[in-house]
């Protein structure tokens, strides 16, 4: 075993990067449906040199890399390029790592002094045209769809962006927020940003959340925003002294900030509930006075430590239901528990995103290890309360599961699922395409790639 992954487990097994940029032509057993047409694009950490301080390094601090599995007529391709951003470019040029764990400017090399760095690893989202890259530090970084080229950052957006935008299906508009924003890193300040659906950014006010943290997501209503403010704080202080820049601090309790999408940022509402935490929501609308909002649910905030530097509790999340009641005199926050099996990474119809939805899916883990590691696929019918699972075995892993529809005008919930899923034994990984209602019964395709693809965060379905 090399020495780095004895030290840090984001350095080994599937979470270790693969360097090279690939183009394959995949073999496939059974047979990919002839509707199915487009590119599944995937994106993840893969730092393209050992990092400074191997068992400091953290798995959301990697160089992004995009996978891109298109398919047309029954056939899979697949090409993978690591986004070049600034970061990237100059460590690219001295040959060796130059950016510290998680960008802190403590540990970070004299040379990256004055450079914009970013990762551009988290998410990969296609908006008026352009695909775009996204972490939670920098602008979004348009990739060209077919070739994966870099194209450079896109700058009207002029600062911090969010990894998760939502993309309102009726009006087109891209919705989005950014934190740690303002002079100061690791700051309390946050911006609320709206893109029109011919990519023009028309909207972006700051404001203050009650406390520094990493707001990972955020909630969107047909007509209202939520902010979740949740005590996985961030701390200039604390990074300044050797101790980790984000941290869970549970006294901090919990927040959710509420506001119509066409108000000023000065009507937020803070709503409060438990300390907990959540990385990723399923999905959220409105419904006279009351907002809900479906959530995977930490009771602690995994992978990160806490203040003193003391490793965190392992936790899982599970999918519960909040709501707000507008008209109600109380900013508490009601909360509901829909699914009793541990999940992440949940996904809805992208057809009623920011409206009630019917049907979810997620990775997820049936034996309740509390890992990062997702042995299933769940489909949750939440009209009538069934759920269907495909477990995988002997330590193969899935990505986040991805909806695609049948047909434009297909009923919600009516096409495709697919995943990227990690085969131990073999060391590689398969691209799945799934029937979205029957994902019990398993793959109806498999693409086979002659290498893994390393554990990464988000993707989704463009109809090229």
């Amino acid at each position: 075993m090399d020495g780095n992954a004895r030290i840090n487990p984001y350095l080994a097994g599937n979470f270790a990067p693969v360097r090279s940029e690939d183009d394959f032509d995949l073999d496939v057993t059974g047979e990919v449906p002839k509707g199915l047409r487009g590119a599944l694009f995937r994106i993840g950490p893969n730092p393209q040199f050992e990092p400074r301080d191997p068992a400091s390094h953290h798995w959301f601090g990697g160089d992004g890399m995009v996978h891109g599995f298109y398919v047309e007529d029954g056939k899979v391709r697949y090409r993978n390029r690591y986004v070049r951003t600034p970061k990237w470019a100059l460590e690219n040029e001295h040959g060796r790592a130059l950016f510290g764990s998680m960008g802190n400017p403590m540990t970070s090399d004299p040379l990256t002094v004055g450079n914009e760095g970013g990762t551009a690893n988290t998410n990969i989202v296609f908006h008026a045209g352009r695909l775009m890259a996204l972490e939670e530090g920098h602008q979004p970084f348009e990739m060209d769809a077919r070739t994966l080229d870099s194209k450079g950052y896109v700058r009207p957006y002029k600062g911090r962006v969010t990894a998760h935008p939502k993309i309102d299906p009726k009006t087109g508009e891209m919705v989005w927020f950014g934190y740690g924003v303002g002079d100061m890193p690791l700051s309390a300040g946050m911006s609320y940003g709206v893109t029109a659906a011919d990519g023009t950014v028309v909207r972006r006010d700051d404001f203050q959340a009650p406390f520094a943290a990493m707001v990972h997501d955020f909630m969107v209503t047909e007509n209202h925003v939520l902010f979740p403010v949740l005590p996985l704080t961030g701390s200039l202080q604390r990074a300044m002294s050797g101790l980790p820049p984000f941290a869970w601090e549970p006294e901090k309790g919990s927040y959710v900030g509420v506001m119509r999408r066409d108000a000023d940022v000065s009507a937020i509402r803070w709503f409060n509930t438990e300390a907990c935490y959540v990385f990723h929501p399923l999905n959220a609308w409105e419904e006279g006075d009351k907002l809900y909002a479906d959530v995977m649910r930490y009771d602690v905030a995994p992978l990160f430590p806490k203040a003193d530097g003391s490793p965190g509790d392992k936790a899982a999340a599970r999918l519960v239901r909040w709501t707000f009641d507008l008209a109600g005199g109380s900013d508490a926050i009601k909360e509901e528990v829909l699914d009793d099996i541990d999940g992440e990474f949940p996904r809805v119809d992208p057809r009623v995103e920011t409206r009630r939805h019917r049907h979810g899916w997620y990775a997820a883990d049936p034996t309740g290890s509390k890992t990062v590691r997702l042995n299933a696929i769940a489909h949750l019918d939440l009209q009538t309360g069934q759920r269907q699972v495909y477990e995988l075995d002997g330590g193969d892993a899935t990505s986040e599961p991805v909806f695609t529809p049948r047909s434009a005008d297909a009923p919600e919930g009516d096409g495709w699922v697919t995943a990227v899923v990690y085969r131990a034994g073999e060391d590689r990984s398969d691209f799945l395409v799934f029937e979205a209602q029957d994902i019990a019964r398993g793959p109806i395709a498999a693409a086979h790639m002659p290498r893994r693809v390393p554990f990464g965060f988000h993707g989704n379905w463009v109809n090229l």
